[in-house]
């Protein structure tokens, strides 16, 4: 009972994770494994507790996006790695192999030929309305030629390319461990103008409601019609218990060509009304089966650990071994990920290591068997010699070179200076900042001002052209009239995010001079900024290099003169910290609350601590982390109303 009691522990804390925070902290085949030990032991023992995730399905969401019942349950399926059972599973019955795509699954709804309603799985019972984002994939049809209600089920997706691309654009602390991830925080935007810039694609799996349409009896007519329909459906072919061993190996050898991320196969009966005579169990449809690769797994010895600086300065840890063969080709390398996976493993040089690929693909270490420890964390950046830094972000623990003008980091500290809230220059992608810089064009941001002198040179590269050429030109003029806080996150400052700069050009009254010879004192007396922050902030107008560029791009640009409200000093919210949790009723979103609050001179910050004037949280009773800090230091807990009557009446 103990065992299981902790089994259970492990697994829903991981589905939590996985589900509703959007982040993993135990892979696929760690979780497969622990889950098949608690079976074991529920079968062992003939007892299953209430919170066993062998009888659950996901966690209740928890989001600002409107929550919605589903009609039909939409239950997880049994799963089995061996085809044994496949064959079993079908008998004398025909079946339907497809891809498992591991992505978020989605119920779309149309009436009348138009989408109305797109819901997120969830919890298999309560879902999420993102019908805003779902008219905004890449391959959804809005309308289509049939009236009826119709309602079906798929899997939105983020490809593999998409997602390199993706994460190489985010902000330090914001990238996703896997497509899987982004496809969920992308999906559960309230804002569907990030969806419609990240290419999510839907592949529909099931049809669930089609009125007055004869499919003989058949899923693969339904899946035929669909695509009649204008949908996307997912690669599935039709089996039988001697055919389906030789398709699950087509399957197989397809992965590696797939820029899509998966984590088995799904096996369905075709017939629709032999599916509906199973029924259910409490957990699984008996209709249909999961297919999961059998991880192949191989020991080896652990050589070395090589760190590798990307464009963001994220130092990443890669394990380098003895050669294995693995699902036919030969592996000698792993991400460990970040500093908490490797402290996680407690690697050491000469360590046996047991390595496998992650649905058949990426390389990964299962165990560390020896367990010897002592890998040195890098003090400086292997690239440019600067000092490293260990960062606390969503992942967990990563390390991160402070060197802003590290090689490594130059093409995305210049995306970072181009950027919307930064100089705001149009015509400069990343993309064609790697072209300017592979052509010396640009060595660092000030180089952007003097581009005309290569004017012949851009009107002849590829995309380029005298309209595209005068366009650019145009949006680095008008960069140079620029508010000074939009400049000071322009240069990238460790820590320094656009609201840090807002709040550091209010208190040296928009003077860059002040700014630039105030003290560390100055600087932690800012409120809502600390040692850190300020340490960063004098480090950076005291390096000679960074004020060399500083002093050169000052020579282009000229910064606007702010409107101080008359009133700044009488800001009945000035000097006042607020922390906003849980679901919203009067305003729209935390955003809306935190521009309100911001507006009014107060701030808002992401966790309680003695200098918090309240909590805002509709559930006071709760036994968040955060109502909990906030009682344990005797911080109010208010609820909407009360906020708003204390503080906006």
């Amino acid at each position: 009972m103990d065992r299981m009691k902790e089994l259970i522990e492990k697994l829903n804390q991981a589905s939590l994770a996985y589900y509703q925070q959007d982040k993993e902290i135990m892979s696929d085949q760690a979780y497969d494994k622990l889950y098949d030990e608690l079976l074991a032991l529920e079968k062992q023992t003939g007892i299953v507790l209430a919170n066993s995730p062998t009888q659950k399905v996901g966690y209740t969401v928890v989001s600002n996006l409107i929550k919605i019942q589903h009609e039909v349950p939409i239950l997880s399926l049994d799963k089995t790695k061996e085809i044994e059972k496949l064959k079993h599973f079908l008998e004398n019955q025909k079946g339907i192999l497809s891809w498992k795509l591991d992505g978020l699954t989605i119920v779309l709804t149309y009436k009348n030929g138009e989408l109305v309603q797109a819901v997120t799985r969830g919890n298999g019972s309560v879902g999420e309305d993102v019908t805003h984002n779902a008219k905004v994939f890449q391959n959804i049809p809005l309308k289509i030629s049939y009236k009826e209600e119709l309602v079906l089920r798929g899997e939105g997706i983020i490809s593999f390319s998409e997602f390199k691309r993706i994460n190489e654009s985010l902000e330090e602390g914001e990238s996703y461990k896997n497509p899987r991830n982004l496809c969920s925080g992308t999906v559960r935007q309230l804002n569907s103008e990030i969806a419609a810039k990240r290419n999510v694609l839907f592949y529909a799996f099931t049809l669930a409601k089609a009125e007055g349409i004869d499919f003989a009896d058949s899923k693969e007519k339904q899946m035929d019609w669909l695509s009649q329909m204008g949908f996307t459906v997912v690669e599935h072919y039709t089996v039988t218990a001697d055919t389906v061993e030789e398709k699950v190996k087509f399957f197989q050898n397809k992965i590696i060509e797939n820029d899509f991320a998966s984590d088995g196969l799904v096996l369905t009966y075709d017939s629709i009304s032999y599916s509906e005579s199973l029924g259910i169990t409490s957990k699984f449809p008996k209709d249909s089966i999961a297919f999961k690769w059998a991880d192949e797994m191989a020991e080896t010895t652990l050589l070395e650990v090589i760190w590798n600086t990307s464009r963001t300065g994220l130092i990443n840890p890669i394990a380098v071994f003895e050669p294995v063969e693995l699902e036919g080709s030969t592996v000698s390398r792993a991400s460990v990920h970040n500093v908490s996976t490797l402290e996680e493993l407690q690697l050491g040089i000469g360590d046996k290591i047991k390595v496998y690929k992650a649905n058949m693909i990426i390389p990964q270490i299962a165990e560390n068997v020896t367990k010897k420890g002592g890998i040195e964390i890098p003090k400086h950046c292997f690239v440019c010699g600067g000092e490293t830094e260990i960062r606390t972000l969503k992942e967990g623990k990563a390390l991160y070179c402070t060197n802003p003008n590290c090689q490594a980091q130059l093409i995305r500290s210049l995306t970072h200076f181009v950027s919307r809230d930064a100089m705001n220059i149009e015509g400069l992608s990343e993309e064609t900042l790697k072209k300017f810089v592979e052509k010396k064009l640009i060595k660092n941001y000030t180089d952007i001002f003097e581009l005309e002198q290569y004017e012949n040179i851009i009107k002849e590269m590829e995309g380029f052209g005298e309209r595209s050429y005068e366009k650019l030109i145009e949006s680095i003029s008008k960069s140079k009239t620029i508010a000074l806080e939009n400049f000071i996150y322009a240069l990238g400052i460790n820590h320094v995010g656009f609201s840090n700069a807002k709040l550091l050009c209010k208190n040296f009254h928009y003077d860059l001079e002040k700014i630039k010879q105030a003290e560390k004192e100055e600087l932690i007396a800012i409120d809502g900024f600390g040692e850190i922050i300020a340490h960063s902030i004098y480090q950076y107008f005291h390096d000679k290099k960074d004020m060399e560029l500083v002093e050169k791009v000052l020579n282009y640009i000229t910064f606007t003169v702010p409107d101080i409200p008359e009133n700044e000093n009488h800001l009945p919210l000035k000097g006042l910290r607020f922390v906003v949790t849980g679901d919203l009723n009067h305003f729209s979103n935390r955003k809306q609350l935190q521009q309100e609050i911001e507006s009014l001179g107060g701030k808002v910050t992401a966790s309680v601590t003695k200098k918090t004037s309240c909590l805002i949280n509709n559930d006071v009773l709760s036994e968040s982390s955060k109502n909990k800090k906030a009682k344990e230091l005797g911080v109010a807990i208010l609820n909407e109303e009360e906020f708003i009557k204390e503080y906006l009446s």
